[in-house]
């Protein structure tokens, strides 16, 4: 199958960082998480090469998201990239290009396996444990904000 076919599956996998819902459609995440629609989603990308192809990253701060791992940058224009560095999900990322992530819950809620498994169109195994979210940081032309 091709990226294009893919698009509005969500895949239920372990992400760099927990068990996660990843898909290239918003509005079904949206929908299965039980959020509002106007929350902007994280977007995961493969490489370094793809998050210059879709953003510039500030200068101040470039070597800083270059050198990151498991870490999440909202750019000025309040869009948010991690890239990601796990073997087992980028096979995942090579393959889509680009996909939005989130924890595999509803919105609010704890991490229930049921519920994961029945809202996933496909699961990709192994899934291993369900880990600590990404730090997060929010970037500005020069300065730079953790909020987790």
């Amino acid at each position: 199958m091709t990226s294009e076919q893919f698009k509005d599956f969500v895949f239920l996998t372990q992400t760099d960082t927990a068990i996660g819902f990843v898909s290239q459609n918003a509005q079904k995440l949206n929908s299965i998480k039980q959020r509002p629609q106007n929350k902007l989603f994280i977007t995961t990308l493969p490489s370094l090469d793809r998050l210059n192809e879709l953003t510039r990253v500030p200068s101040a701060h470039a070597n800083r998201v270059r050198r990151s791992t498991k870490t999440t940058f909202i750019m000025p224009n309040s869009d948010s990239y991690r890239v990601v560095q796990d073997a087992h999900h980028n096979m995942l990322l090579n393959r889509l290009g680009w996909a939005y992530s989130t924890s595999a819950n509803l919105s609010g809620e704890e991490y229930d396996e049921e519920f994961a498994y029945s809202n996933a169109d496909v699961i990709v195994t192994p899934l291993g444990s369900n880990g600590q979210a990404s730090s997060l940081f929010r970037l500005g032309k020069l300065k730079i904000q953790r909020l987790r």
